[in-house]
């Protein structure tokens, strides 16, 4: 029985082998189904040029490929690589674009096409943020995560850095501006997340981190604004008043000052329901309508309030009986 059982697994193990020695064989065979007829290299780079101009992309991909595979050293195999970068960027595999981008830089980096590189390493993460469900469903791209953001303005920054008088500089040059709008809309959508939270604090450090490090961008207004709201609620009047002058000064027709220049605050929150919650924001409701307070300015700080609050009563003239007897007798 033993024998029996050895004889079977030998039979089983020789048929695998088999198996697997016919598939590569048959990969093997299509691969020179594909490139029959291509023994150059300049064949396989003709191929893959004719490929990429006729918008064959994946084709396109195969064949420089294969080229570098079969040519890794030799004349158009620079040449391939900085190629199949948009190839792989137009079949919309961003991905692999950055990594053959990447690879490009490692490997050439006096290259007269290192430009390109960097350009094209900015551009796949540019268009990163855009997925299937943008085609029909609107989204704010300013409340995506920021990473790949912050990605591509880093690239481009760096191709500008490096090679300012790059035909692509002005391209890229463009889209920082778009992505430094993008990124400061950002912060204000998360300030405004902990404002209605009621974490003024948070809200505040946010709106500054706008003002200082994003000038220019049109979310400067909301972050002042919303500067001046935190400094009310945390009753930091000299702050809010230096904040409000500023925004009356530079962003007149901001919609947080009313028609008499007043600074109008924010009376609603939110607050969602327990059935907003469970449902994952498909039933119920997630606003509120409670007065955020204080929602008229105080007139002192909190500390000030403390402070006088603490501070020792005048002492009133006492009677010689009181002085003697220690407040004993009066």
């Amino acid at each position: 029985m033993d024998r029996l059982w050895g004889f079977s697994r030998m039979a089983l193990l020789l048929l695998a082998a088999s198996f697997v020695v016919s598939c590569a064989w048959f990969g093997d065979d299509e691969e020179e189904d594909e490139f029959a007829g291509l023994s150059t290299e300049e064949q396989f780079y003709q191929r893959a040029l004719d490929q990429l101009t006729n918008q064959n992309f994946r084709g396109a991909i195969s064949t420089y490929e294969a080229l570098e595979s079969r040519f890794p050293f030799g004349r158009f195999a620079a040449q391939a690589q900085i190629e199949i970068v948009y190839a792989y960027y137009r079949s919309g595999d961003r991905e692999a674009a950055r990594a053959a981008a990447q690879r490009f830089i490692r490997l050439h980096p006096d290259s007269e096409n290192i430009d390109y590189a960097y350009y094209m390493l900015g551009l796949s993460s540019f268009d990163d943020n855009s997925g299937f469900l943008d085609r029909f469903v609107p989204i704010d791209p300013t409340k995506r995560d920021p990473g790949r953001t912050e990605e591509s303005f880093n690239d481009f920054s760096q191709l500008l850095a490096l090679y300012p008088d790059s035909p692509y500089a002005a391209d890229a040059r463009a889209r920082m501006i778009f992505l430094r709008n993008n990124l400061a809309a950002y912060e204000i959508h998360v300030a405004n997340y902990y404002l209605e939270r009621r974490a003024f604090v948070a809200a505040q450090r946010r709106a500054q981190y706008v003002v200082e490090n994003f000038q220019g961008t049109p979310a400067v207004a909301d972050a002042v604004a919303i500067m001046v709201e935190c400094y009310l609620r945390l009753g930091l009047n000299d702050l809010a008043d230096t904040s409000l002058a500023l925004l009356r000064e530079n962003y007149p027709g901001h919609p947080a000052i009313d028609e008499s220049g007043e600074f109008v605050i924010r009376t609603e929150i939110s607050d969602p329901s327990l059935l907003y919650t469970v449902s994952f924001g498909l039933l119920g409701d997630n606003r509120g309508d409670p007065p955020l307070a204080p929602t008229e300015r105080p007139p002192m700080s909190g500390s000030e309030q403390i402070i006088d609050s603490q501070q020792a009563p005048e002492e009133s003239g006492r009677s010689f009986l009181s002085i003697i007897t220690f407040g004993v007798l009066d």
